[in-house]
């Protein structure tokens, strides 16, 4: 006997969810719970957000999954609380507490002082409790066996950081920051710098890319839309090229938006002379993104 075709499981659904992602699960849980709710077929996240974290954690269903790597190379932007005179094996607040240092001479003024040095680009030593893999196994696996591994030191940018309250030994910023920075490693130095240690007492997510809290939807929210049925809970979605809101837009004629599908480059007047771009077919329809060549002309890179 032949064996019998799986059918898909699953809606086919389209667009951007921007969840606000609840304290105390993961935000692979948080995807699987939106992802039953909506019935979807196939939805990823774009960046993970430690479960002591909450706030924006964009979902991407459908051909969303196809520009969700653009969303996770995007500057975020958290608030964060950062408890000093406690460094945890965490860096967060979720962590043995390691050591506890005296704060009575730290004001003010000393920690806009030390901020300003975070300023710009900056080394960072990636924490043992993440994600990244040393011969492929996850660092935090290697951490809670007590195995502490050599990490390179990255590059990353801090774009802004503004102190927004002090309550000592408690304090909280504003942080915009590039892809690939640790909160949690930037609440450690900091800590360091003012020689009583640190560690992160709670974080949230307000930006990633162009999208911002404005638009998020909580759990409670989302299941209540859901009673409505499931055109209700579409109507939440945003455009898939939402996500690249910030590019620059080509309009393609018919015969470039044919050519560009084949996977030819193609030359359009007026295009932007470098960087990435949003190609859009006849009637605005969005084909997929796009990058411009050092001879001017616009290579396809991720189709519809």
């Amino acid at each position: 006997m032949g064996r019998r075709q799986q059918k898909p499981r699953g809606r086919d659904v389209q667009g951007i969810l921007l969840l606000d992602k609840p304290l105390g699960i993961s935000s692979n849980a948080a995807l699987q719970q939106v992802k039953r709710i909506f019935h979807a077929r196939k939805a990823g996240h774009t960046g993970s957000l430690d479960p002591l974290a909450n706030g924006l954690l964009p979902i991407c269903f459908g051909a969303a999954t196809k520009i969700s790597a653009y969303l996770l190379d995007a500057n975020k932007r958290y608030k964060v609380k950062i408890k000093l005179g406690v460094t945890t094996t965490t860096a967060d607040a979720e962590g043995e507490v390691i050591e506890t240092r005296l704060t009575e001479a730290i004001t003010e003024l000393g920690i806009n002082t030390v901020l300003k040095g975070f300023i710009g680009e900056i080394q960072q030593l990636p924490p043992m409790y993440s994600a990244l893999k040393h011969k492929g196994e996850r660092l935090y696996k290697l951490a809670r066996k007590g195995i502490e591994v050599e990490r390179e030191p990255r590059s990353i940018t801090i774009h802004e950081i503004d102190l927004l309250s002090v309550d000592l030994p408690e304090f909280e910023l504003d942080v915009k920051c590039s892809k690939g920075t640790y909160i949690r490693t930037l609440a450690e130095d900091i800590g360091e710098q003012l020689g009583c240690g640190a560690h992160v007492a709670a974080l949230r997510r307000t930006e990633v890319g162009p999208f911002t809290v404005d638009g998020m939807v909580n759990a409670v929210a989302i299941e209540t839309v859901a009673e409505q049925g499931l055109d209700a809970l579409d109507q939440l979605l945003l455009p898939i090229d939402s996500a690249i809101a910030d590019w620059p837009e080509i309009q393609l004629s018919a015969d470039a938006a044919y050519y560009l599908r084949q996977g030819q480059p193609v030359l359009i007047p007026k295009a932007p002379t470098d960087g990435w771009v949003r190609l859009y077919a006849e009637k605005n329809q969005f084909i997929g993104v796009g990058k411009i060549q050092d001879d001017g002309k616009v290579a396809p890179k991720r189709l519809m």
